[in-house]
């Protein structure tokens, strides 16, 4: 196998993170969920909550500050799943901005924010359940 062939396959994951960084990556994910449910439970969205509430901002800079310490350990692959969901969010969120300014699009802006703040729900919701059980989450997701 050449160098290519191994930089698109799955990451070797076969260090064991310490306690701690688990921890923080509980802690990483409470926040995540503790902003997105607050979206549920107010008159925000999910998706508004979740992007620019402050334990969700802080929980992406956690992720970025602490990335180097869960290289090659499964907590990467959660790092990476928290990361991607936030920018992929906020890129969903700014094209349902767009759309409200449009006026013509409202209807469309709506069904894109309660459809990305299901999707932020589900992402934090299935990430926590295989944090639970010590398992990475899927590579190309």
């Amino acid at each position: 196998m050449n160098n290519h062939q191994l930089s698109n396959s799955q990451p070797d994951m076969t260090l064991q993170p310490s306690a701690s960084l688990v921890s923080l990556t509980y802690i990483i994910y409470a926040l995540h969920l503790f902003s997105a449910i607050g979206g549920v439970l107010s008159s925000a969205f999910i998706l508004t909550a979740f992007l620019t509430g402050w334990p969700s901002i802080i929980a992406v800079v956690l992720n970025y500050l602490k990335r180097a310490d869960v290289a090659g350990t499964y907590l990467d692959s959660h790092f990476r799943w928290h990361i991607r969901t936030f920018w992929f969010a906020l890129i969903w969120m700014l094209i349902a901005g767009f759309l409200v300014v449009t006026f013509i699009g409202i209807p469309f802006a709506f069904i894109i924010f309660v459809a990305t703040g299901i999707w932020v729900l589900y992402r934090m919701i299935r990430g926590l359940l295989r944090l639970n059980k010590s398992l990475p989450m899927p590579f190309n997701q």
